[in-house]
């Protein structure tokens, strides 16, 4: 069976010695559409959108720095004690979207304590955004060829012929689908419910829906961290498992308490 094979440079243009990569553009893409979701919300809610120039600052800090210091020490750990400047390596690439999301909800703490408004509120906007970026994050991946799937003999499946030959799935498009779907069903509760009401809701269902996707993708990609190799389940999954229970306390909380009430 012959199978779809994916090489495209990953230069998207160079000009005079200045190289622009489809990675930093799939990027930038990722930071806009996140803004913009945030910018209608704020708009619809008659909030201060002047503030989220700072927001923006601080989750864009937040995610790298978290994303890169989970890849270290949660992945490779060995590798980066031994080279502890090779931690400041971004370009090397290596960022893991578990310390991003951490970096992200510190952020906003900090966000939070300047416009004064609540923390699960602000959450629960967030992770609308937050589930847009994440399309965009996981395309990035795909054009670079990174976070790849097992091989596979599924007519889908992808050849990533600046690895190797083998056909894969193609995991960072199940991962960018899956986003995107849960994206448009957040966008959709909260402009159609009201469980935007319910602090905290929406950002528990938004922890449940990543990191069970999460979860089940990991099952088809190849493990990161070589020291699991011999583990049932992967680094990635075992991350996702705290993600997921803080989920479902957060989405059935409001509820609880209201049946109390």
């Amino acid at each position: 069976m012959d199978h779809f094979i994916w090489n495209i440079d990953p230069i998207a243009i160079s000009v005079m010695g200045l190289t622009v990569h489809w990675y930093g553009i799939l990027f930038a893409l990722a930071i806009a559409s996140g803004f913009q979701v945030m910018k209608r919300i704020y708009i619809k809610e008659n909030l201060p959108v002047e503030s989220l120039d700072n927001l923006l600052m601080y989750c864009v800090v937040g995610i790298i720095v978290g994303a890169r210091l989970a890849h270290c020490l949660f992945y490779d750990p060995a590798y980066y004690l031994s080279h502890p400047l090779k931690i400041l390596a971004i370009w090397e690439g290596g960022l893991a979207s578990h310390g991003g999301g951490l970096g992200a909800i510190l952020a906003l703490y900090y966000y939070q304590r300047q416009v004064k408004l609540p923390f699960l509120f602000l959450l629960d906007r967030l992770a609308i955004a937050t589930a847009i970026f994440g399309f965009f994050v996981r395309m990035a991946n795909f054009v670079n060829s990174e976070i790849l799937g097992l091989p596979s003999t599924v007519p889908w499946a992808i050849v990533f012929e600046r690895v190797d030959m083998l056909p894969r799935h193609p995991a960072q498009l199940y991962e960018a689908i899956a986003y995107l779907s849960i994206f448009a069903l957040l966008w959709a509760i909260y402009k159609l419910t009201d469980m935007k009401q319910k602090h905290g809701a929406i950002f528990g269902l938004f922890l449940v829906l990543v990191f069970s996707a999460r979860f089940l993708i990991e099952m088809v990609k190849v493990k990161q961290a070589v020291y699991a190799d011999a583990w049932t389940f992967s680094a990635g999954q075992l991350l996702s498992i705290p993600f997921l229970v803080v989920g479902v306390v957060l989405l059935v909380l409001p509820y609880l308490r209201k049946s109390k009430a």
